[in-house]
Order: structure tokens, then sequence, then C-alpha cells
């Protein structure tokens, strides 16, 4: 064979080759992540801290719908707290009321600050399938209303973040104001059951857990295949040149609704896990500060990336914890300061270190290779 055809042959091969390592790449990530989550977690961590985890890892949920929005389509949401505390919120009431149905079908809450009578819209939760069906169906609906109302009328940038901030700031104070129907400050709590699991089981604790990283790896998986989608590609050129794309002749209205209809709903699932793992959902997990929050940990992680809004949301959570238990009034400095040096100095995230560092090395390689050529041929190619 010649030199030009064996080269042919050989560029023709690389793409392929390029693609089955990327791919086998990618199923040895995900292998390695179960190995970490289903084997090794359990086994190491005591059942204290598998339940933290299991609550970083529901955090990470919504993060993974955040980086997809934010990050590859550009919307800024500073509002994910009241799609997450919506499905919070209704799986709690389902749960409030499954236990309170073997005593008299009301929830205990209700007959200290209400009439003892339970509300019409309260009613339909007690079916299990109408809750599961609600914790995706209101917040995607919820923002299915909002998506098109804001994107058709051009509404990006700050003022997107700013309305999106302030739906969560009214959402909170709304919950706050019905404390006859949501629980008020004290939020819902003291779940005995999950659906007919109890819930003081260790047992049960973990098998929560394994529902919650099973989650966490479905939900990026999908995202990744989305990401690598056609959709994929047309957000984010809605998010780098979005008068092209309504050029060319698509909606990026629609095509932006749609990203964020699909972190609404992550939101509520992730809400939804929170619940039963955490015993606990209230205005102060759903509010400004949690959102703002959950924007941090994918802002530090690297937004544009699949995995680093996981890991950075996973990482600040934990550090969260961890300092909060030293210094209680330090962590809220710590969190502004190491963010304020992550957009300053990497504003790709700490997921875009390993590919700055190959370009720093590769510049140096290329440094030293130039200083050490021949004087003759350095004055041929300068000019070059």
């Amino acid at each position: 064979m010649s030199t030009a055809a064996s080269t042919s042959a050989t560029a023709a091969t690389s793409p392929l080759r390029r693609w089955s390592s990327s791919r086998t790449g990618v199923w040895a990530g995900f292998a390695l992540a179960a190995v970490l989550l289903f084997a090794l977690a359990p086994a190491v961590l005591s059942d204290f801290r598998l339940s933290m985890l299991a609550r970083y890892l529901c955090l990470a949920i919504v993060a993974v719908g955040i980086g997809l929005a934010w990050g590859r389509g550009g919307m800024l949401t500073l509002g994910q707290g009241v799609f997450f505390g919506l499905g919070a919120y209704v799986m709690a009431m389902h749960l409030k009321l499954a236990d309170a149905a073997a005593t008299g079908g009301v929830p205990d809450f209700m007959l200290l600050y209400g009439d003892g009578t339970v509300p019409g819209w309260w009613v339909p939760l007690r079916s299990p399938i109408v809750a599961l069906l609600a914790v995706v169906l209101v917040p995607a609906a919820l923002a299915a209303l909002l998506g098109l109302a804001t994107f058709r009328r051009r509404v990006k940038g700050a003022y997107f973040a700013i309305l999106s901030q302030a739906l969560a700031a009214a959402f909170a104070i709304l919950l706050i104001g019905n404390q006859a129907t949501t629980g008020g400050t004290n939020g819902l709590t003291g779940f005995r059951s999950f659906f007919g699991y109890d819930l003081n089981d260790p047992v049960n604790q973990r098998m929560l857990f394994s529902i919650t990283a099973g989650v966490l790896l479905a939900v990026v998986a999908g995202v990744r295949l989305l990401m690598r989608s056609r959709y994929g590609e047309l957000l984010v050129a809605c998010r780098d040149a979005e008068e092209r794309v309504r050029f060319l002749g698509y909606d990026p209205a629609t095509v932006k609704t749609v990203a964020y209809v699909l972190a609404a709903a992550l939101a509520g699932i992730a809400g939804a896990l929170f619940v039963p793992v955490v015993g606990i959902i209230s205005p102060a997990d759903v509010g400004v500060i949690p959102s703002i929050g959950l924007l941090i940990g994918v802002a530090i992680g690297g937004r544009t990336t699949l995995l680093g809004p996981v890991l950075g949301t996973v990482a600040v959570a934990w550090a969260e914890t961890s300092l909060s238990e030293s210094f209680p009034s330090f962590w809220v400095y710590f969190q502004g300061a190491l963010f304020m040096l992550v957009i300053t100095f990497l504003p790709g995230g700490l997921a875009s270190l390993p590919a700055l560092l190959r370009r720093r090395r590769r510049e140096r390689a290329g440094v030293r290779e130039a200083t050490t050529l021949p004087g003759d041929l350095v004055a041929v190619e300068g000019p070059a």
C-alpha cells in the first residue's frame, strides 16, 4: 500500500477510533461511579454519613438540570428552589396523608393549626400514582408557563435571573403565610413511612440512598445523550447566537423552554427524593438562598460540562456541612470567597482546570522548541 493510501486509511479510521475510545471512557466512568456509590459508600460510611451523601446527591440532580439550562442554554436560573420545593411538598403531602390514614386521615399539624379538615387540593395526593405524576408534572407545567411567557418576549440575561429569583422569594413567602395547609415556617416533617416502608429502619434508609444514586446516574446518562443530540447543539446555538438561530427558521423560545422544563422536572424529582431522605421540607429549603447555593455549586464545578455541576454541588454541600459543624458563622464567607476566586481565575469552573493545565503545558513545550531551534532555521521560520 502506498504512503498516500495509508495516510488516507488512517485519517478515515481515526474518527471511529476516537469515538470508540470516548464511548469506552464513558462506560468506564459510569461503571466506576456505580462501584463508588453502590458498593464502596455503603461499606465505608456510617448510616448518618450515608444519609448525608444521599442529601448531596439529591442536590446534584438539581445541579444537572441547572447545568443544562444555564451552562448549555444560557438561562441564569436563580429560582430552581421553586421547582425543587414543588416536588418536595407534593411528596411530603402524600407521605403525611399516608401516615394519617391510620389515625383518622388528617395530618397532625392540621389539627394543631387548622380546623381539622383536609383541604380539597390535598385529597388527590392520597393516591401514590397521582403523587408520583404530580412530582414531575407540577414543576414542569409551571416552568412551561413561565418559559413561554418570558422567552417569547425575549426576556433574558439579568432580567430573567431577577424574575426567577423573585419567584423563589414569593414562593417561600406563600408557604410561610399558609401555616394551616403547608406547615408555615416549620414546614412538613415527622414522616413515618415511604410507600409502606418504615423510614426509621436503617435498611430502608440505605434503600433510599440506592434509589437516589440510581436516579442520579440515570439523569446524568439521559442529559449526556441530550447534550450530544441535535437538540443539544441547537440549545448551545441559542445561547451563543440566538438571532442567527431565529434567522435559520427555529424558534429559540421553544428550544429554551424545553430545557427550562426539563431542569424543572429534574428539580421536582430531586425534591421528592429529598423529603424521605432528610425527613423535613420547609421554606428555608426552597427560598432564594438555597437557589443561589445550588447555582454556586454549579458555577464552581463547571456549568458547561456534564459532571462539573454534580461534583461541584456535592463538594460545596459537603464543605458546608463540614465547616458549619466547626465554624457555624464562617461558612457563608468561605462560600462567597470560593465563588469569587473560581469565577475570577477559572470562569469555566474546576472542571476546566485539567484542560487549562494541558494547554499551558503545550504552550510551554512550544516555547522551548522555538528557543532550541538553530539560528538560521529560526530566521527562516520566524516571518511565517
